[in-house]
C-alpha cells in the first residue's frame, strides 16, 4: 500500500509549488548538486541505501530536490528507480574479495591484518567547529594535496588488499554455530510482494533497504528491553567491493565475467552467546552471528540490521522485535512517509460520520 497526494484545486496546488520553489531560493545562493555530492557523503550514503539505487550524482539532486529532507529524497529516488530497466543480475559477490578502508573488532584486540580505523566520527570531540564557517578553498586544497602525497607514499609500502574474516578463526576452532551451504537463489522484494512467512533473503534485502531510524529504534529495543541482548561486533568493514556480470556467450565461467565497477558498502557481524539445552547434561555452548549489509558508510544502521537479523531468526515470539511481520512491516521509509503523510490529505467524510457519533453520544447524555 502506497500513499501518494492527490490532485484538487490546479490553481492552489500551481500557487504551493511556486511558494516550495521560493522557499528554496529566497536566500539568494543556489546549492549545486556537485557540492552536496562532494560535502555530504553519509547523508548521500543513507539515501542510496534506503532508495535501494547506488547513484551518488542521483542521490545528490533528490536530497537538492527535497531540500535536505531523507524521507523525501528517498521517495523520489524510490520513484525515479522504478522506472529503470533491469538488465542484468551481478554474480554473486564474496565481502571476503572487499578492498578494506575500515575495519574494527570489539572481540579480539590484535586481529590478522590489525584494526584500521579508517574515517570515522567516533573519535572526535563533537564540539561544534566554528571554522566550518569560513573555510578557505585554497587552503582547503594545500590541505589535501599534502594529505595525498603522504598517504600515497604509504600505500605503496602499504597496499590495499582483501583481508580475511575474524569470525573465519572462530569457525576453525569450532566455537561458531554450523550450518549447511544454502545454495538457494534468493527471492527478489522489487519483484515479487512479501509473503509471511518470509525467506531469509527477504529480510535481509528489506533490512538493507530500510529506514534508517526505524532500524536503530527497534535494535536499540532489542539491546534494552525486548529480549535484553547484548551483541559483540565480530567485525565491522567498509571498503569497495567489485561486482561482475555474467558473459552472456559462456554464462558457465565466472573467470569470463565482466567487471563494471566497484560499490562502497558497510558489512557488520556481530556474535551472540547462545547454548543448546536440548540435552541438560551435555548442554554446549557456542556463538550464533547477525549480519548487516548495506551502501556506502552506514556503521549505525549496519549493526542495527544485524540485531534484528539475528532477532528475526530466533523468532522469539515474546518480543515484537523479533516477530517478522511487526519489524519487516515498519521500517520501509517510503511506506512509512506516505502512510502518516496522507493524514494531510482530506478526511471530511469520514470525520464527518465521527462528529455526528460524538454529538450524537454527547445529546443522548
Amino acid at each position: 500500500m502506497g500513499y501518494v497526494a492527490v490532485k484538487g484545486g490546479s490553481k492552489a496546488i500551481e500557487a504551493s509549488i511556486e511558494r516550495l520553489k521560493y522557499e528554496r531560493l529566497k536566500k539568494g545562493r543556489i546549492i549545486n548538486s556537485e557540492d552536496i555530492e562532494a560535502g555530504m557523503r553519509l547523508l548521500i550514503d543513507q539515501i542510496m541505501s534506503e532508495s535501494s539505487l547506488y547513484d551518488e550524482h542521483l542521490a545528490s539532486i533528490a536530497i537538492k530536490q527535497a531540500e535536505g529532507s531523507p524521507e523525501e529524497a528517498v521517495f523520489i529516488l524510490r520513484a525515479y528507480r522504478s522506472t529503470l530497466t533491469r538488465n542484468y543480475y551481478s554474480c554473486i559477490t564474496s565481502t571476503e574479495n572487499m578492498i578494506v578502508e575500515r575495519r574494527i573488532s570489539a572481540s579480539f584486540k590484535d586481529i590478522p591484518g590489525g584494526q584500521i580505523l579508517g574515517a570515522t566520527h567516533d573519535y572526535t570531540h563533537r564540539l561544534l567547529d566554528f571554522d566550518l564557517a569560513h573555510e578557505d578553498p585554497g587552503h582547503s586544497q594545500t590541505w589535501l594535496e599534502s594529505y595525498m602525497a603522504k598517504n600515497l607514499k604509504e600505500v605503496e609500502r602499504h597496499p590495499l588488499i582483501p583481508m580475511p574474516k575474524v569470525k573465519k578463526y572462530l569457525y576453525e576452532e569450532g566455537l561458531m554455530t554450523q550450518y549447511p551451504e544454502n545454495n538457494t537463489a534468493p527471492d527478489d522484494v522489487t519483484k515479487e510482494s512479501l509473503l509471511f512467512p518470509s525467506s531469509r533473503s527477504q529480510r535481509l534485502q528489506l533490512l538493507s533497504r530500510g529506514q534508517t531510524g526505524a532500524l536503530l529504534a527497534l535494535g536499540y529495543a532489542a539491546i534494552r528491553g525486548y529480549g535484553a541482548y547484548h551483541p559483540t561486533v565480530s567485525e565491522l568493514r567498509i571498503g569497495q567491493l567489485p561486482i561482475f556480470v555474467e558473459n552472456p556467450l559462456d554464462t558457465e565461467n565466472m573467470e569470463d565475467a565482466y567487471y563494471i565497477g566497484d560499490i562502497k558498502v558497510t558489512e557488520v557481524e556481530t556474535l551472540f552467546p547462545s547454548s543448546d539445552s536440548s540435552h541438560q547434561e551435555n548442554q554446549t555452548l557456542s556463538f550464533e552471528t547477525g549480519f548487516g549489509l548495506c551502501y556506502g558508510q552506514n556503521e549505525s544502521k549496519a549493526i542495527a540490521m544485524s540485531i534484528l537479523d539475528h532477532c528475526l531468526e530466533t523468532a522469539n515470539p515474546a518480543y515484537p522485535t523479533h516477530n517478522e511481520e511487526f519489524v519487516l512491516m515498519h521500517i520501509d521509509p517510503v511506506e512509512a512517509s506516505g502512510f502518516i503523510s496522507h493524514l494531510k490529505l482530506p478526511h471530511y467524510v469520514t470525520f464527518q460520520s465521527e462528529l455526528d457519533a460524538v454529538r450524537k453520544t454527547k445529546k443522548e447524555e
